[in-house]
């Protein structure tokens, strides 16, 4: 072939050619899929609820071994996470454990996903009464079911499982391994590898912080659709309040007039003593459900104190039996008025009675909430006047007037006590808290705070020297708890940490991590007061400067955008290096 012949066919055979040695295009469906595995399993972070789907496994940035610092007699939490691609499924997820000796006790549960939504857009927290279609709501992680072993998991999905290992009280100090197994059915996904450093310290069996969550005997019943405090009921009620007793829950809930709190939740609580006025004009008290109620949680281990709710109602409209006209009547009066004075002191005589026949009048106080002070100074009287040595406890803002008349005072978290009353009060044998509630923006325990935030509380009251916390709903279900944590009034989750059928949460599993750390600190505080450790005590102190509540400014940037960093695991997750090194 000529060289002009050449010429004349070269540029025909480039495409050609061209085409033979580039390599052949790749979708990039393969190429993705090439790249990542099918399933994957690791350890994530307690701080973290995670999302419920993922468009991609790349997206679950997980770590394959864990190292946690413990004491003997402490439970502490983990999350693992197993996240699936696209195509791929898991028919049978399930988990166990393997190398850790038999006396750890290990409890794994799958976290599932609720509704919720989010707080008021103007920055002033979750109060108010609120129509779904006008909160922007999503799926979170929150509830942790331990019940069911077996867990299908759709394509393109993130699975929690939430750990909780209790570490033996005499177990000997030193490094302990293990491994929890993740398969499918019975094939292995992955060996996630953690180990345990005990330290030589014990977390004391006696624990000293005064946990009050108000139980609701009424949701359970509702929601099961069986009569209250029949058999049927308290049988389903033992495993939601072994919950509370195991957390360390003090105090009982009683309520002792209809509706306290005007109905205020999705279930009223109702009068465990029945007021009936008799045809003759007297008056008689039965205490038969609230014997039952109090007898109950005792069994559970709950027994420091009854709180019995409420002489000032938000509605001061007071329910009895009428014998005479056989119907239900109401008593509409204020503290002060003499009819409210009449009223009360015959059935708080009648009741001091009955709670010194039980063996309880020590343990039991007449509470309120949130009510003026001028109203409660009114109602403190009449109860003194009844029976001077009747206890009252009260949650609402800080009165100087009141300190001394308390046994029991819980202020919100934003408040603060006197200089030196604390002390006082403890001296004295009377109990001095903290409370949120809708109007805490931060920190607090909706289903969309951040998990951290449960836990700083407990930091942050060891930092106040405070006795405990008190959280106003530890129950109160709405219609539908399982899948929508949203309610009528307030943001979502205020009313409830805890699930039907005694399941736990990311928010209540992170409220008794606080706990761990204030029995920690007061143990550590008491030992370097009691030792002369002033390096001990100053780095303990260190630990606990982290703790304080930001300026109003910078809280309201913070809640209103979720992007911003989370404060509360980095001042817990701060602490908690220090703490170790003690």
């Amino acid at each position: 072939m000529t060289a002009d012949s050449m010429k004349r066919i070269f540029p025909l055979l480039c495409p050609v050619l061209f085409f033979l040695i580039m390599p052949l295009p790749v979708s990039s469906s393969v190429l993705k899929q090439a790249q990542e595995p099918a399933v994957l399993a690791g350890w994530g972070s307690t701080d973290v609820r995670y999302p419920r789907e993922s468009a991609s496994v790349r997206e679950c940035p997980l770590t394959q071994a864990l190292s946690m610092r413990v004491w003997r007699g402490e439970s502490v939490p983990a999350q693992a996470v197993v996240c699936t691609g696209a195509g791929h499924s898991i028919d049978s997820l399930s988990v166990s454990l393997a190398d850790l000796p038999e006396s750890f006790a290990v409890r794994a549960g799958f976290v599932g996903y609720v509704m919720t939504d989010e707080l008021n857009r103007d920055g002033s927290g979750g109060c108010g009464y609120r129509r779904k279609a006008d909160f922007d709501s999503s799926y979170v992680a929150d509830p942790i079911d331990h019940l069911t072993e077996i867990m299908a998991v759709p394509e393109n999905s993130v699975q929690p499982i939430w750990l909780t290992v209790d570490v033996p009280e005499d177990i000997p100090a030193g490094k302990y391994d293990g491994r929890v197994m993740v398969y499918d059915g019975k094939e292995e996904i992955a060996s996630l590898k953690f180990s345990l450093s005990v330290s030589g310290r014990t977390l004391p069996q006696d624990n000293p912080f005064h946990l009050d969550l108000w139980q609701n005997p009424y949701a359970v019943a509702r929601y099961h659709g069986v009569a209250p405090f029949s058999p049927e009921h308290f049988a389903l009620m033992r495993p939601v309040m072994q919950l509370y007793a195991d957390a360390g829950g003090k105090a009982i809930t009683a309520s002792i007039t209809h509706k306290p709190w005007n109905g205020q939740t999705y279930d009223p609580f109702e009068s465990m003593v029945t007021w009936m006025r008799k045809a003759d004009g007297t008056w008689w008290f039965d205490y038969t459900v609230f014997d039952m109620w109090v007898e109950f949680m005792m069994s559970l281990g709950v027994d420091g104190q009854i709180n019995c709710y409420s002489m000032v109602p938000w509605k001061l409209s007071f329910q009895y039996f009428d014998q005479a006209s056989n119907s239900f009547r109401f008593l509409d009066a204020s503290p002060g008025d003499r009819e409210y004075e009449e009223f009360w002191t015959r059935m708080l005589r009648s009741f001091a009675g009955h709670l010194r026949e039980k063996g309880w009048f020590d343990i039991t106080m007449i509470a309120m909430d949130e009510r003026p002070m001028e109203d409660m100074l009114a109602a403190v009287a009449v109860i003194k006047n009844a029976d001077p040595d009747f206890r009252i406890a009260f949650e609402g803002n800080c009165h100087e007037e009141l300190l001394d008349v308390l046994d029991y005072y819980c202020i919100p978290v934003w408040d603060s006590y006197p200089d030196g009353s604390v002390a006082k009060r403890r001296a004295e044998g009377k109990v001095t808290t903290y409370y949120t509630c809708c109007s805490e923006s931060w920190p607090n325990t909706f289903t969309f705070s951040y998990p951290a935030e449960a836990e700083w509380i407990g930091w942050y009251i060891a930092a106040r020297d405070l006795d405990g916390y008190l959280r106003w709903a530890f129950n109160s279900w709405p219609g539908d708890p399982m899948h929508d944590s949203r309610f009528t009034a307030w943001a979502a989750g205020d009313t409830y940490l805890v699930y039907p059928g005694g399941l736990s949460s990311i928010r209540f599993e992170r409220l008794k991590a606080g706990i761990t750390a204030y029995r920690k600190i007061m143990a550590l505080r008491e030992e370097f007061i009691r030792t002369g450790n002033k390096a001990g005590m100053a780095r303990l102190e260190k630990a606990l400067s982290l703790f304080v509540l930001p300026d109003a400014d910078a809280l309201r940037r913070h809640v209103i955008d979720r992007d911003m960093p989370d404060m509360a695991s980095d001042a817990v997750n701060a602490a908690k290096k220090i703490l170790d090194r003690l």
